[in-house]
């Protein structure tokens, strides 16, 4: 009977916090959609103003860069002297978990910092002049977060 007891009062605290939980930083805004995250970063240009690649501050690597999101799927950083060309497109993605995530895709080839950048990003803020990305990385296991805001 104890034993029944005990195994009743685990399920319930189990089902009571998975319900109650908070949302975590691996699904989307629920009011957003990929329509409003892809109309947001056409519009003007952004910058770099956080990375944290699995615990460390690599945002200097990008101090300086201007980010244009192009119409056709061209991402171009450009700081004046040094022009980075890449692609991205943002997705409705039901494949992971929770299954209603936006990933916002971002794709360079060079140079070693930029490439860095390349992920499928979930989308967990989304503002007219900020966008907050999380990765969750498979192969060391750390979190990686982007976050991208308008120039004025």
């Amino acid at each position: 009977m104890k034993k029944k007891l005990i195994f009743a009062v685990c399920a319930g605290a189990f089902l009571f916090t998975t319900a109650c939980s908070s949302d975590d930083d691996s699904s989307s805004p629920s009011n957003t959609t990929v329509e409003e995250v892809v109309n947001t970063v056409t519009s003007g240009t952004w910058r770099i103003t956080s990375y944290i690649d699995s615990g460390n501050n690599e945002t200097a690597d990008f101090t300086g860069y201007n980010f244009t999101f192009g119409s056709t799927s061209l991402l171009t950083a450009t700081n004046g002297t040094n022009t980075y060309e890449g692609t991205w497109s943002v997705t409705d993605d039901n494949d992971d978990s929770p299954s209603d995530d936006i990933d916002f895709n971002i794709l360079f080839s060079a140079p070693t910092a930029f490439v860095e950048l390349s992920d499928d990003w979930d989308v967990v803020e989304r503002t007219s002049t900020k966008i907050r990305l999380v990765d969750d990385s498979g192969g060391n296991g750390g979190t990686d977060y982007l976050t991208f805001e308008k120039n004025p």
